[in-house]
């Protein structure tokens, strides 16, 4: 399969947003059922629907995919946690970030 760099310019509650990424060079056909006021405000404009709705499926399977891992980690977060107060940071004594020993306003 071959990627290539694609830009697109969707709108998203009227606003512009730029979109770079790697796609697969293929596409598929599918069919959409939109809200019909929606989709002729979109042909009005000059709003390219499909590279909307590809966008939004792009962002909205990554966002999946991340609360999943988060999801699916959440265990050995909680066990990191657990394990940083019984024995503090390793790095507790040079760290600068607010709420280290080492932090000073």
């Amino acid at each position: 399969m071959e990627l290539a760099l694609r830009q697109n310019t969707v709108y998203f509650d009227g606003i512009m947003k730029e979109s770079n990424r790697m796609v697969a060079a293929t596409k598929r056909k599918t069919s959409l059922t939109l809200d019909a006021k929606a989709l002729e405000g979109a042909k009005e404009l000059g709003i390219n629907v499909s590279a909307v709705a590809e966008t939004a499926l792009i962002e909205a399977v990554a966002g999946a995919r991340r609360n999943k891992w988060l999801t699916e980690n959440a265990g050995a977060f909680a066990a990191q946690s657990e394990w940083h107060k019984r024995h503090a940071h390793p790095l507790a004594d040079i760290m600068t970030a607010p709420g280290a020993a080492s932090w000073r306003p």
